[in-house]
């Protein structure tokens, strides 16, 4: 699966654009990345770890395209990367461990649900006052 939020600096913030595939590669974070340009727009920097997946030349093309800055992770800093694993964290724990899918659309309609309906508008951090990624993210832009 690849995953991409609305990256702030802050450790909780909504998923903006997200795809699953049964195997890695460009076009699943490059899916991945249109889901979130179509939602909310061309970011002005996308940030990723180091995988070979976004350094494919299907990835590197749609963000050429759209003139948006590239930046990675320092190698060997899992620190860079922290929200996105925090949150994969999260869904795992709280949602994949506990399903036996059936198909794939199964669990794609399970993590839809997960990500858009739960995690984003209903889901309370701590870290954010107690209130769903969306909320905050109104609260801070009003």
């Amino acid at each position: 699966m690849a995953l991409l939020g609305r990256g702030d600096g802050r450790l909780l913030t909504p998923v903006v654009g997200w795809e699953m595939s049964r195997s890695l590669g460009g076009k699943l974070a490059t899916d991945a990345l249109e889901m979130a340009i179509h939602q909310r727009g061309v970011p002005d920097i996308v940030h990723s770890d180091r995988d070979s997946t976004y350094a494919t030349s299907i990835y590197r093309e749609l963000i050429h395209r759209h003139q948006i800055r590239q930046s990675m992770s320092r190698k060997g800093d899992c620190w860079d990367n922290a929200p996105m694993e925090s949150f994969f964290h999260s869904l795992k724990t709280e949602l994949v461990m506990h399903c036996d899918y059936r198909t794939t659309d199964e669990a794609r309609a399970s993590l839809f649900e997960y990500m858009e309906v739960f995690y984003n508008r209903q889901r309370r951090h701590s870290t954010i006052n107690y209130v769903a990624p969306l909320i905050f993210e109104a609260s801070t832009i009003a």
